[in-house]
């Protein structure tokens, strides 16, 4: 890996010494991610795709984009960043997501799922207005496969009949029942340079037959197709008018590099699916994909996190889902929502306890808010648990959906204000601005694990919609209440008086402004600590406290506007 300081390298070695490098890839992003954190399992599972997509194409004047960014660490080691690769995820650090600013070999932004297409499209469009001569390609998970967007992009690109080449990184096997050596064979022959060149000959010479030409291409073309649907998955493809080579093993690089050859030769959109294991060449990730698809550190050897870990409080994320499954034996009309996210959101135990009362859409957060007002207006209760960064992809069924019909649909964002490592495409800092100007919406933000508990619990006996944002990450150790408590909406809680400033916290921000609070104390200066608890509707009595000192700081984690 030594030796590889940028795409042209690769296309000096061997299938062998390419082979060998992947073994040196994965060894690096597993070295580094067990000690920055980031997304081991999804890279592990396409160093192959990167290897053959950089050996076969000229980037950056092709473009390559990545589907979110999770699978780009060897993309990342073979396009000149290999020596601050251990600088991951880090502050001042290498992102772990493709960025623009940060190399000329990631063409667009990514973090949110499933724009790559959509992206591909514009770029290969823009180069032939220019009349620039490149390949664009999309790199695409299954899970990203399943959003609405990427659909439509699927949908103008067959229409357009622009160039694009969209690769498929299926490492689920969800849309591919028939896979086997035949229909492999039949895909990569029926796509390789001479058949192409062959049926393009005869395409020709039908054509020139006066009268009949046009009819008999109509016939030959539907009994290719029909031959083809009939060996390979690709039908659902083929009908959005791309040429589908596939399914491919993702592992193989002389079938991909065969594969992405023959695509490169080919006009208009074609489709590679290739089958690929999530977590390759680290039994751990193997065994368990979803752990290991966004990870902290952990030990090698074993797979777990570092022994030398301090005990910590449990995290807002199980809390939440603790208080979820706890709640739901109580009430049976509570529902929980949630788009491709049960670990991360905490509700794994829920879906196992109530299956019946559980969905996971898939990367559709449209769907999960339209489907969560659905059951509103039928007597349940839904609770959508989704990151906040993700919530903003569903802004219009939040208005028109739940909001302007002031329906009781519960919004449990996950990751609200700053995430750290992930990065600016994942933190939570727009939720409090663009949620306190809907209609009928109550906001709330709690100070810690207890009060996220009771605010769970008031907000499932509102009538009308409810954001409860709180952070990532731990706790603040703070000690259970055996009871559920029903917070008065709209009262914030002072938790210090104070005559020479007034500071107004909200949920995460609320210990640290007391730890301030307490260092302005020594230092002579009288600071009062309120827990707003709402941002909507936000206490009239704050207005009496700060007119009481005149100082007023207000402390959150949102952007400035509309905070």
């Amino acid at each position: 890996m030594d030796t590889v300081d940028s795409p042209a390298d690769l296309k000096q070695l061997s299938i062998e010494e390419l082979q060998r490098l992947a073994g040196e890839i994965r060894h690096q992003i597993i070295e580094t991610t067990s000690k920055t954190g980031g997304h081991l399992a999804p890279s592990l599972g396409a160093v192959e795709l990167a290897l053959a997509l950089h050996y076969v194409f000229d980037a950056p004047k092709d473009k390559i984009i990545w589907d979110v960014g999770h699978q780009a660490y060897a993309h990342k080691l073979i396009t000149g960043r290999r020596d601050r690769f251990h600088t991951l995820r880090t502050y001042g650090g290498i992102s772990g997501f493709p960025k623009r600013g940060e190399s000329p070999y990631d063409t667009f932004d990514t973090g949110h799922s499933s724009t790559s297409i959509s992206a591909g499209l514009g770029i290969s469009t823009a180069k032939e207005l220019k009349g620039e001569k490149s390949k664009v390609i999309s790199v695409i998970g299954d899970g990203s496969m399943t959003a609405g967007m990427a659909f439509e992009g699927l949908n103008q690109a067959g229409e357009t009949e622009k160039d694009l080449i969209v690769v498929l990184n299926d490492n689920a096997m969800s849309i591919a029942p028939n896979v086997g050596a035949f229909s492999s064979f039949i895909s990569r022959k029926m796509t390789g340079r001479r058949f192409v060149n062959l049926r393009k000959d005869l395409e020709n010479f039908i054509k020139s037959l006066p009268g009949v030409g046009e009819n008999i291409l109509s016939f030959v073309r539907k009994g290719e197709d029909s031959f083809i649907t009939f060996f390979t998955p690709g039908m659902m493809f083929e009908a959005f008018k791309f040429k589908y080579i596939g399914p491919i093993q993702g592992h193989r690089l002389d079938r991909l590099i065969e594969a992405f050859t023959n695509a490169a030769n080919l006009e208009g959109p074609v489709l590679v699916h290739a089958l690929t294991v999530k977590g390759k060449g680290y039994a751990f990730a193997e065994k368990d994909p979803a752990y290991f698809h966004g990870v902290g550190s952990f030990e090698i050897p074993t797979g777990t996190p570092p022994k030398n870990k301090p005990a910590t409080s449990p995290s807002y994320t199980s809390v939440f889902g603790a208080t979820m499954v706890d709640l739901a034996q109580k009430d049976d009309k509570l529902f929980a929502v949630t788009a491709a996210m049960p670990e991360g959101t905490g509700l794994s135990a829920f879906s196992q306890a109530f299956p019946e009362r559980f969905l996971d859409v898939g990367i559709a957060e449209q769907h999960a808010v339209t489907f969560a007002a659905g059951l509103a207006t039928e007597g349940f209760k839904p609770v959508v648990a989704i990151y906040s960064t993700f919530l903003q992809r569903a802004y219009d069924q939040i208005i028109h959906d739940v909001c302007l019909t002031n329906l009781p649909v519960v919004f449990a964002l996950d990751r609200g204000g700053l995430v750290g490592e992930d990065g600016p495409t994942h933190h939570g800092h727009f939720d409090i601005t663009y949620l306190r100007s809907l209609p009928n919406m109550t906001v709330m933000a709690p100070k810690d694990e207890n009060e996220l508990r009771h605010m769970l619990y008031t907000a499932l006996q509102h009538p009308g919609p409810v954001a409860i944002r709180y952070p990532r990450g731990k706790g603040v150790g703070a000690a259970m209440d055996p009871e559920y408590k029903l917070l008065p909406i709209g009262q914030a809680e002072v938790l210090k008086e104070g005559k020479d400033l007034q500071i107004f916290a909200l949920g995460s921000m609320v210990a640290p402004s007391l730890e301030a609070a307490a260092v302005l104390e020594k230092e002579g200066v009288s600071a009062g600590v309120v827990n707003c608890r709402f941002v909507k509707p936000l206490d009239s009595s704050l207005v009496d406290i700060a007119a009481a000192s005149g100082r007023v700081l207000v402390v959150e984690e949102n952007i400035r506007q509309g905070g």
